[in-house]
């Protein structure tokens, strides 16, 4: 019984490890062909798809931060203009609940 949940462990390994690596992009194979890969996953059972699992899950990209406003009330950028035009309207005598209607 143990060998045989052993045997469908490396089995599901594999298969795991091979469906990720076809469908993985370029940046997640660190340079080594997909074929390579592949080859590397089939012929050593468990060598191949846990070399793969931890190489692809260090290629993977992360989430990029968000650099800069959220919203547009947060972006200094956009608050400036709004007080130019703010300005601009008191300076031509119009409101801005002229605007409105």
């Amino acid at each position: 019984m143990a060998r045989v949940a052993i045997v469908l462990v490396v089995v599901g390994l594999t298969v795991y490890a091979l469906t990720d690596c076809i469908g993985s992009e370029e940046s997640e194979r660190n340079g080594i062909p997909r074929g390579l890969w592949i080859l590397m996953i089939v012929i050593l059972p468990v060598l191949g798809p846990v070399a793969w699992l931890i190489t692809s899950r260090n290629g993977r990209a992360r989430p990029a931060a968000r650099r800069g406003p959220v919203a547009p009330d947060d972006d200094p950028d956009f608050l400036w203009r709004l007080r130019q035009e703010e300005r601009r309207r008191k300076q031509d005598g119009t409101d801005a609940s002229d605007d409105a209607e």
